[in-house]
């Protein structure tokens, strides 16, 4: 099971929302490639990072940013040893191109894939297994613009109108859990994990360490984890431990 720590970027700081609340913001650092590097000291070979401002504005607002971070991982880490996706204000091939270019593994998407599907289905044939589908949820129905806009649309639907494309995977939010430090949304995320053939990543209300192993007992491949790691309720040793496959002794 993959642990990909979380590093929302707002006003080029690393912080975290509540509910995808842009009022309810806690700041955590001013360094987020800082943050990025702590990260990968301690185990984690996978990192998500959101670009808030680029989610609201429709932009890659912190591009700059992100690349840093991407620039002193390399740095320490070596190229790909790490494996960075990013999500937020992606609105073109452009941009796409550019973050994959400047060593991003994978592209999140999320508000086109909803609004613009013929587009989305240009760029994940474009890029095969470099798109994850960003799917994030209120009450089962899908959320965009930075969570800023719901919509009528299933979350679980959505996803399956995708299932024959070429997707590295399927990050699944809970808007309602994120950031709330009550546990993920487990029979939600079970069943989108059922329902697309690529690998579901659960966000979204991941606190303690049971949460992590709830979610590698119903084979889910992957987690994001935000909030947890920086108020302390979960350590990402601890995470990457559970996560690891059991030893089978001959």
């Amino acid at each position: 099971m993959q642990i990909f720590p979380a590093i929302d970027i707002r006003g080029g700081q690393c912080v975290r929302l509540k509910q995808g609340d842009y009022n309810q913001e806690t700041v955590y650092g001013s360094n987020p490639a800082e943050q990025g590097l702590q990260w990968c000291s301690l185990g984690a070979r996978h990192l998500h990072i959101v670009d808030l401002d680029g989610a609201k504005d429709k932009l890659p607002v912190n591009r700059q940013t992100v690349l840093e971070i991407v620039r002193q991982i390399e740095a320490h880490f070596g190229r790909n040893t790490i494996e960075i996706e990013i999500g937020g204000g992606i609105r073109n091939e452009e941009t796409i191109r550019d973050y994959l270019t400047h060593g991003i593994a994978r592209v999140v998407i999320g508000t086109l894939a909803l609004k613009e599907p013929q587009w989305f289905l240009e760029m994940a044939h474009r890029f095969p297994n470099q798109l994850v589908l960003g799917i994030d949820a209120k009450n089962g129905k899908v959320a965009t613009e930075g969570w800023l806009e719901n919509s009528t649309t299933s979350a679980v639907e959505l996803a399956k109108t995708f299932n024959d494309l070429p997707l590295a995977a399927l990050v699944y939010t809970d808007i309602a859990k994120d950031g709330m430090m009550a546990g993920p949304n487990l029979p939600e995320i079970i069943a989108m994990s059922k329902a697309v053939p690529f690998p579901v990543v659960a966000s979204g209300g991941i606190t303690v360490l049971d949460d992590v192993r709830a979610l590698k007992e119903n084979n889910i491949p992957a987690c994001i984890i935000g909030k947890a790691l920086y108020e302390g309720t979960l350590k990402l040793e601890d995470a990457l431990t559970a996560a690891e496959p059991p030893n089978i002794k001959p």
